[in-house]
């Protein structure tokens, strides 16, 4: 956050609140209709109740370790043999898996405590957790922010990728520790590393980044990094860094992230198969794409003595007409009057228009995670991303992407929005070993339905491009979002319980109690005077006929 970790105890910081933004995209064409809308839901819903749920990390652990408090959260987790691991901005918890605290919450950088690259003990922000279930590791990152001055400008100190890669299976153990740096080759420009993701492959950690460069530059950088050796805690492990220029590379093409593939199951791809990067289009924004669709890149490694390594646009797989450019609230800027706010979704009870919630409508990715499995006669991809399913209400677009013999095809889409005035977004959805989907998302609206965490499913077998199971709870809100800061998280996490391999666990954000004022707190509510108190829900379920 590169500033000084003095403030009093009713801040709330945002987490790159000032620097670099880079490119926002605006409406340039009216709404199109949704070309896969999904309207109905089943009138008697099959989808199974939670096996269990439990409060999560909060903004008050924050407050407690840090003494101020941040948005957004930015929440994320992964399961394990016996653990979660939770990770926010900007502390890190593990729990067994009866929702249990074993450790926790930490400051995030107290991972690098003693480590040479000193900037990785800075709470910093972004965090992401993967569990390897190929090696029984644990992988856990944030970037650094020391090359950036507290107004935002940079400052000629060079920033990191900080990973720590547990040294067992336990993730209350001990961790190797990297740091990576950001730059870019043959360029003098230090580079900011925005909105990390990662991914596990066969023989590498997968990793991508949205890059400012202090000369202006911006583009996405997609990184293999050495498994082997960073298991072992080697530290010569190596990386491979490829930079996507936006000078170079048409923006539509690479937009605002591209997410690495993150494999599920036990399932190996091929030998040295090359790692599918993927991104959205839409031509109803202002990146340049004349039609929507799926950008698939493919990495390809081998680690030698001199590593070969490359990256190319494999293909564009044009997909059913979406826009993902929500009409939020207008804020000046270049766009003359376009919206490009962050005041987009109502809740219950507010009346002022900057109170509403952020759906990134202007960022132009798929949402965390791309969920990989190796189903033997193909492969499978699962994403998704946020768009105006109907005028003024947001939904749940997803895609199932096939790569069979090298090629790829979208084997299915939908947008989940059955037609009830629900604003459904910031999703995350993965499927489990029978080819099952679980699609969990943020929930509100501007009445009745405070800002809440619910998901949907559909079986193998069920008709393409349907949610077929309705909706299921993992926790109702009772509270808003009541500051100016409208910063709803930028990804949640949908993951696979490596045991059985067809439970899915699920985090995501809510609200409890508003934001401010606070009525008089019960324990373990945020005290009086808090600003922003979100709070995290985790939960775990199977979908019917699972074992």
């Amino acid at each position: 956050m590169a500033r000084p970790l003095t403030f009093p105890p009713d801040t709330l910081l945002e987490v790159r609140e000032q620097g670099p933004q880079g490119p926002k995209a605006h409406r340039v064409k009216p709404h199109s209709a949704d070309g896969v809308l999904q309207l109905f839901s089943p009138t008697t819903p099959s989808i199974p109740a939670p096996l269990l749920t439990f409060e999560g990390l909060s903004n008050l652990d924050n407050f407690n370790v840090f003494g101020f408090r941040v948005n957004p959260p930015d929440p994320n987790g992964e399961v394990g043999p016996n653990h979660f691991v939770e990770m926010i901005n900007l502390v890190f918890a593990v729990y067994d898996k009866a929702g249990n605290l074993l450790v926790g919450p930490i400051d995030t950088g107290s991972l690098w405590a003693g480590f040479p690259i000193e900037d990785c003990t800075d709470p910093s922000g972004d965090p992401v957790v993967v569990y390897d279930q190929l090696e029984d590791r644990w992988l856990l990152s944030q970037f650094t922010t020391r090359g950036m001055n507290p107004d935002g400008t940079f400052n000629g100190l060079p920033f990191y990728d900080c990973v720590a890669i547990s040294q067992t299976g336990d993730p209350t153990g001990a961790y190797f520790r990297y740091a990576f740096i950001t730059s870019v080759a043959g360029s003098e420009s230090t580079f900011f590393p925005d909105y990390p993701k990662y991914g596990v492959w066969k023989k590498s950690y997968l990793l991508t980044t949205r890059d400012f460069g202090s000369e202006g530059e911006y583009g996405i950088s997609v990184y293999a990094l050495e498994k082997n050796k960073m298991i072992d805690g080697n530290p010569n492990a190596r990386a491979v860094h490829f930079f996507l220029d936006s000078d170079v590379v048409d923006l539509n093409l690479i937009g605002d992230g591209l997410l690495p593939a993150d494999l599920d199951g036990t399932r190996q791809p091929k030998e040295d198969a090359p790692a599918p990067i993927v991104g959205t289009q839409d031509d109803n924004a202002s990146y340049g794409a004349t039609f929507d669709a799926l950008n698939i890149w493919e990495l390809s490694v081998k680690w030698k003595a001199n590593p070969e390594a490359s990256i190319i646009l494999k293909t564009q797989l044009p997909v059913a007409s979406f826009d993902s450019i929500f009409p939020c609230g207008v804020v000046p800027s270049v766009f003359l009057g376009q919206p490009t706010g962050r005041d987009c979704l109502p809740q219950p009870g507010i009346t002022d228009g900057g109170q509403y919630l952020d759906i990134l409508s202007y960022r132009q990715r798929p949402t965390f995670r791309l969920a990989y499995r190796n189903f033997g006669t193909y492969e499978s991809l699962v994403t998704n991303q946020s768009v105006e399913a109907l005028p003024g209400v947001a939904g749940a677009r997803w895609y199932e992407i096939r790569r069979t013999g090298g090629s790829y095809s979208v084997y299915q889409q939908g947008t989940y929005a059955p037609n009830d005035g629900v604003n459904r977004w910031m999703g995350s959805i993965a499927q489990d070993k029978n080819g099952n989907m679980a699609l969990g998302y943020s929930v509100v609206n501007g009445t009745n339905v405070f800002p809440g965490i619910r998901y949907t499913g559909r079986l193998a077998g069920d008709p393409l491009g349907q949610m077929t199971l309705g909706e299921g709870t993992i926790i109702n809100g009772s509270g808003v979002q009541t500051t100016l800061n409208s910063r709803w998280g930028d990804y949640t996490d949908m993951t696979v319980d490596p045991t059985d391999d067809s439970t899915f666990w699920y985090v995501n954000e809510y609200y409890q109690v508003s934001g401010v004022p606070l009525p008089s707190p019960t324990p373990p509510l945020p005290p009086p005077g808090t600003t922003a108190p979100w709070q995290t829900r985790i939960g775990s379920f199977k979908l019917p006929g699972s074992h």
